[in-house]
């Protein structure tokens, strides 16, 4: 009988010790990232919470006490706000990319290039002014002298880059002014239009751990080592961004 009670207790403790000594599995922690990453953020890191929208829209949830560990922000505007605003740790570079213009399959509206945007009225899905990729079109089109086409075609407003290239590839708009890695993700039912390098902004991606009550700062950090480590760069090279260097 003695034997009978004291296995229970044997195995208990050995239970125990090993739950000790195992080492604690890594802490999933809550990443806000720009629309444009959400192909390669879960390829980097595919057990964290991500929350993927537009960059200006995920800044103010942050600013207003939104459970985030990481931002990541298609431009340095974003990040580097909270960042003054004492929010988050200073911001790193850690992808580049650039701006083209995108058609549907067999290229309905007949768009040749951006000048083609010039004559006639197409139907066009541009960012909003204060997300990013509303932003760096604009500016594009300010150096080439072809702010106009925003007036002069029929210009539908998306608050992130991922409803641009839906409504191209579904065929409700003639073209759209998008990153080149979002078109990769639809080049099954597109086509990239290149624009001028030499009217390219710097389309910077900046990620940093936000600060908060509560924020897992260690997981955080240890995510930002992996995003702009071997792994990172591999994965976001792979999906066609650009890379700063090391």
């Amino acid at each position: 009988m003695k034997n009978m009670i004291r296995r229970p207790v044997v195995l208990l403790g050995i239970v125990l010790a090993l739950l000790l000594v195992a080492p604690a599995a890594a802490q999933a922690i809550t990443v806000y990232a720009a629309a444009s990453l959400r192909e390669a953020f879960p390829r980097i890191s595919p057990n964290q919470t991500y929350n993927f929208a537009g960059s200006d829209s995920l800044q103010t949830q942050i600013e207003r006490g939104a459970p985030a560990d990481v931002f990541a922000s298609a431009a340095p505007k974003q990040a580097q706000a909270l960042f003054r605003a004492g929010l988050c740790t200073r911001p790193v570079t850690f992808a580049t990319n650039v701006v083209v213009l995108l058609v549907p399959n067999g290229n309905p509206g007949n768009i040749k290039s951006v000048y083609s945007l010039q004559k006639y009225n197409r139907r066009l899905a541009v960012g909003t002014k204060t997300v990013p990729i509303g932003e760096y079109t604009r500016a594009l089109l300010a150096r080439m002298r072809l702010s106009s086409i925003l007036t002069t075609n029929t210009v539908t407003l998306e608050t992130n880059v991922s409803g641009i290239t839906s409504k191209v590839a579904l065929g409700a708009v003639e073209g759209g002014f998008a990153y080149l890695t979002d078109a990769r993700i639809v080049a099954d039912r597109t086509e990239v239009i290149r624009l001028p390098t030499w009217a390219q902004p710097p389309v910077r991606y900046q990620a940093c751990v936000v600060r908060r009550d509560g924020v897992d700062t260690k997981t955080a950090e240890q995510f930002i080592d992996l995003l702009t480590g071997n792994k990172g760069r591999t994965v976001l090279k792979q999906g066609g961004f650009g890379l700063p260097p090391q």
